[in-house]
C-alpha cells in the first residue's frame, strides 16, 4: 500500500500459492473507494520463498471502462495454475467470478471467462474433495449476502453454485471458508455480530444445513481455514474487533 508512489488509495484481498518452484500473490488495487468501477487484480512473484518479490503486474482490470476485477484466489493444479477473481460492474452490480490461466512461457494471465454468476465472490481456493469434485467457498452478494459455494467437477470453467440457506433476518455478510472432515463438509462465515457462523454438508456440498451461530468469538472479518498434515482442521480469523 504506496498511495504517495503509485496512486493506488486502496489495496486488499491477498492471495498466495506455491506454483512450479515460486510464490505467487494476488491483490484487488484501486485508485478510488473500495468496490467502484476502478479496481484491477494484480500480482507479484517471489522466486526466494517470500523474502523478495518481483514487479506489480496487471492480471486484469475488465474490458468495459464500468466492470472492475478485484481479488481472488488461487488453483495449482496438473502443472497449471489458476485463479479465480471476483468481478463486479458499476458499484457491486451483477457480481460474478471470472477464470485466467497463467501462461507459463509468456508469464501472463489468459483470461478464460465468467464461470460464476449470481453474485458469488469466491473467498477459498477450491479444494478438491473424495468424489473427485472440486468445491470453492465464497459469499453470494444478493438475496441477503449469504455465504456460498461453487462446485466444479474437472473443467474448471464449469461450476455450479449452491445457496447456505439462512434464517429471516440474519444479518450476514457471508464471506466463508470450507474445512474437509471425514464424513462432511464445514462452511465456517462471517457474521454481523463478533462470532463465527457455521453450516455443515453431508453430500459433498450439495445440501447444507441452515446457518447458525456457534460459541466461538469471531471479529466481522474474513476467516480462513485449512488442513494440517497432521489431519487437524485449523481457522484462521479475528477474535476482536
Amino acid at each position: 500500500h504506496e498511495p504517495e508512489i503509485d496512486g493506488f488509495e486502496w489495496l486488499h484481498g491477498a492471495a498466495v500459492v506455491w506454483h512450479n518452484g515460486r510464490l505467487f500473490a494476488s491483490f484487488g488495487h484501486n485508485k478510488g473507494k473500495e468496490n467502484t468501477a476502478g479496481e484491477e487484480a494484480k500480482w507479484r512473484v517471489s522466486g526466494d520463498g517470500g523474502r523478495t518479490w518481483g514487479p506489480v503486474r496487471l492480471i486484469d482490470r475488465g474490458d468495459d471502462p464500468d466492470l472492475a476485477v478485484s481479488h481472488g484466489v488461487f488453483l495449482s493444479r496438473d502443472g497449471e495454475l489458476w485463479a479465480f477473481h471476483g468481478a463486479f460492474t458499476g458499484s457491486m452490480e451483477d457480481v460474478h467470478t471470472r477464470a485466467y490461466r497463467f501462461d507459463d512461457a509468456a508469464e501472463t494471465w489468459v483470461h478464460k471467462g465468467k464461470v460464476v454468476g449470481q453474485g458469488f465472490w469466491p473467498m477459498q481456493s477450491p479444494l478438491l474433495l473424495r468424489d473427485g469434485s472440486y468445491i470453492m467457498a465464497g459469499f453470494r452478494a444478493e438475496s441477503g449476502n449469504p455465504p456460498a459455494l461453487a462446485i466444479s467437477g474437472s473443467d474448471l470453467l464449469q461450476w455450479r453454485l449452491v445457496t447456505i440457506p439462512i434464517a429471516d433476518g440474519m444479518n450476514v455478510w457471508g464471506e466463508s471458508t470450507i474445512v474437509r472432515r471425514p464424513d462432511r463438509v464445514l462452511n465456517i462465515a462471517r457474521f454481523s455480530a463478533p462470532l463465527a457462523l457455521v453450516s455443515e454438508s453431508r453430500d459433498g456440498g450439495g445440501t447444507w444445513t441452515t446457518l447458525r451461530e456457534t460459541n466461538l468469538p469471531m471479529a466481522a472479518s474474513k476467516p480462513y481455514s485449512g488442513t494440517l498434515s497432521t489431519g487437524h482442521a485449523y481457522l484462521i480469523g479475528s477474535s476482536s474487533a
